[in-house]
């Protein structure tokens, strides 16, 4: 399959159709291959959506002469192939909407980038002090569980209280790993000797009594 830079180098690149000169649309493949059923072996490939390509005007009437059905031909040509080939399509709206956002898929890459150093830096990230990596993983909806679940359990040896009003201002998608900050957020509250206030939120003294910030009887 191919990586993120290939599928944004591929995607930038133009193609024109053989059989109407029209520039190629570079969209996403079907979720599986209709021809062979072994897959793609690839995320994006490129489209002649030209309704009015000599390829897509004349299959009408040969996809009913040969099979008795409706339908047509689309050309279509796969990343890093010098030829390509008629694909067979059932209506005028195949593959529209399909089409590749270039933008889009550039800026996912740069946040799985940014989720590969994350990582990368976790093992380290304690006895230098860093808790940017470990923030990234648990407040990226989008990174691996296993990765937001060890940067999870760093919270406490890391011991920056400065974690918690980002962490509780976020709205986590899964209940479990909601569950699974709040309980090490406590534990790293209880380390320091302190709890948040339920009426205002702040940090304050385990042992206190009254909230300095808002006055308010714990």
């Amino acid at each position: 399959m191919l990586s993120c830079d290939e599928c944004i180098k591929y995607a930038e690149k133009k193609y024109i159709c053989p059989h109407c000169e029209t520039i190629l649309s570079c969209c996403h493949v079907p979720p599986f291959h209709v021809g062979d059923g072994l897959g793609w072996g690839t995320e994006i490939f490129y489209v002649c959506l030209n309704d009015e390509c000599k390829l897509f005007v004349n299959g009408w009437k040969s996809i009913e002469n040969l099979y008795g059905h409706v339908g047509s031909y689309r050309y279509m040509l796969l990343p890093g192939s010098k030829k390509g080939e008629a694909m067979m399509v059932a209506g005028h709206q195949a593959f529209k909407g399909s089409e590749v956002d270039i933008e889009e898929m550039k800026a996912t890459n740069k946040r799985h980038q940014k989720e590969k150093e994350a990582v990368a830096q976790l093992d380290s990230c304690v006895a230098d002090k860093n808790l940017e990596p470990v923030m990234f993983l648990i407040l990226d909806e989008q990174a691996t569980l296993g990765d937001r679940e060890k940067a999870i359990k760093l919270l406490k040896d890391l011991n920056d209280l400065s974690c918690i009003d980002p962490i509780r201002n976020h709205s986590f998608l899964k209940a479990d790993m909601a569950h699974m900050v709040n309980m090490a957020l406590l534990d790293l509250l209880k380390a320091n000797f302190k709890k948040e206030c339920p009426h205002c939120s702040e940090i304050i003294k385990l042992q206190a009594k009254f909230c300095k910030h808002c006055q308010q009887k714990l």
